[in-house]
């Protein structure tokens, strides 16, 4: 259904286009004719909604499109389409990060950080529900990936949640909301793979993100706030008030996870070490906190090493198929001739702009936002760039839109993940209706940021 709808959407724009009198360039036009593209599109689309892998999808689709839509040797460059990218420094820090967040799951500072917090939350009204989001935005700025966040701040929160006086959407809601945080805060990974494709620089995608992560978090808040006065939501009534001495010496519970944010994001912010740099610093790290913890075991680390490993090799299959794809689009000149006819439309940039986040929101609900990116970033960047919006306000837009593809149902992987991890069972409904407030003002989030765009570009400006 939804690739028949953006079928019929793609034709709408085009003839659209041709009633104001805007044409397509005729020679890209006579050498790739519309139906051919309308074909690649629609088993781009079958292929995902059929449930294949999708590194194995996007190198399909290349050979399909290379055979069917040119007549070059294309097959003696592949080789060299893999080898290029996956010798790049800079993706050398994925499986870094990914490392040092599976260590700190299993090393129990994850459950620290969530204990210190609740100190500090608990009484707020909705208590509990904070807490969610707050421990859940500092780890992220160690773990860099929000399924991670997701699921190791959900197998810490949700026993805490099992008698007590919280509705469970509320709940999961709030929770999917804070693993949503963990591309977004840095060190993300989606902005390691955004300046990879686009060759921009991540030290400032990471100084950008930090004005948008604390407008999101604020929004998350509010909205907690909002319905713990709806639903008359107090503040935890087991124990005491903390008293001053009580919350100070909880702050040794953060004391690991701060280390590890000062190593990692202190050392990139400061220009001592590049973010592949300051990964392995991040591991190394994790490795002396578990040491001291007495928590650094083999047989911890060999899993550690085994999840990382699984999900590295996820994403590099995925990075290899969408170069290929994306060397044989830039053959044909896709990518010029949709810059082109974007930008020749009769309408404003932020028209323009509204279209293909629209898009971008839409293509979320079915597709993984990793795979999201990788596949259409070498095809709407140009198209973005000649817009003149800047490259790194919008690598900060795809990520936040990354992250609404996460909690967006029927497909978000961060709502799947913590349906698996409920004690006390229940219908996916409840977290798919749980995360939508959080997700619209997500999506009120990126609004805000179109229209002041200094709250993402105003730090790397002064900072570099």
């Amino acid at each position: 259904m939804i690739a028949i709808v953006f079928i019929v959407a793609i034709g709408l724009l085009i003839g659209g286009a041709s009633l104001f009198g805007v044409q397509v360039p005729a020679s890209t036009a006579a050498a790739v004719p519309w139906w051919a593209l309308a074909s690649v599109l629609a088993a781009f689309i079958g292929f995902f909604a059929g449930g294949i892998y999708v590194g194995a999808a996007l190198a399909l689709l290349s050979l399909l499109a290379g055979f069917g839509l040119s007549d070059r040797p294309f097959w003696n460059f592949i080789g060299e389409m893999i080898w290029n990218p996956s010798t790049n420094f800079v993706l050398v820090s994925v499986p870094l990060f990914l490392l040092m967040g599976e260590i700190m799951l299993r090393a129990g500072l994850s459950e620290r950080l969530y204990r210190a917090m609740n100190v500090w939350m608990g009484r707020l009204p909705g208590g509990l529900l904070h807490t969610n989001i707050v421990s859940c935005g500092v780890f992220s700025a160690v773990a860099g990936s929000s399924v991670a966040t997701a699921a190791t701040m959900g197998s810490v929160a949700l026993p805490y949640f099992e008698k007590s006086h919280y509705p469970p959407k509320l709940v999961l809601g709030s929770l999917a909301a804070g693993g949503a945080l963990g591309n977004l805060i840095p060190p993300g990974i989606t902005f390691i793979i955004y300046g990879l494709l686009t060759e921009t620089s991540v030290g400032a995608l990471y100084l950008a993100a930090v004005g948008p992560s604390i407008l999101v978090i604020a929004l998350f808040i509010a909205v907690i706030l909002y319905y713990s006065w709806k639903l008359k939501l107090h503040g935890d009534a087991g124990g005491a008030r903390p008293t001053a001495a009580q919350r100070l010496a909880s702050l040794s519970d953060l004391v690991p996870t701060a280390l590890l944010i000062a190593l990692v994001l202190g050392t990139i912010y400061a220009g001592w070490a590049t973010p592949t740099e300051s990964a392995a610093l991040g591991v190394a790290g994790s490795l002396v906190l578990a040491l001291v913890d007495r928590k650094l075991k083999w047989k911890m680390l060999a899993e550690s090493m085994h999840a990382t490993a699984r999900t590295t090799s996820m994403i590099a299959l995925i990075l290899f198929g969408a170069y290929f794809l994306n060397y044989i689009l830039s053959s044909l000149g896709i990518p010029q001739m949709l810059a082109k006819f974007l930008t020749e439309l009769p309408f404003p940039g932020w028209v323009v702009m509204l279209v293909i986040i629209g898009f971008y929101i839409a293509m979320g609900t079915f597709m993984e936002g990793m795979a999201m990116v990788i596949t259409t970033i070498p095809l709407v960047f140009p198209v973005v760039t000649a817009l003149g919006y800047d490259p790194i306000w919008f690598g900060v837009v795809i990520t936040m839109l990354v992250e609404i593809a996460m909690i967006s149902p029927p497909d978000g992987t961060v709502l799947y993940v913590l349906q698996g991890m409920r004690r006390q069972p229940g219908p996916i409904t409840d977290v798919f209706s749980g995360v939508m407030p959080f997700m619209l003002v997500y999506m009120l989030a990126i609004v805000v940021l179109m229209v002041f765009p200094a709250i993402a570009l105003w730090l790397p400006s002064i900072a570099m």
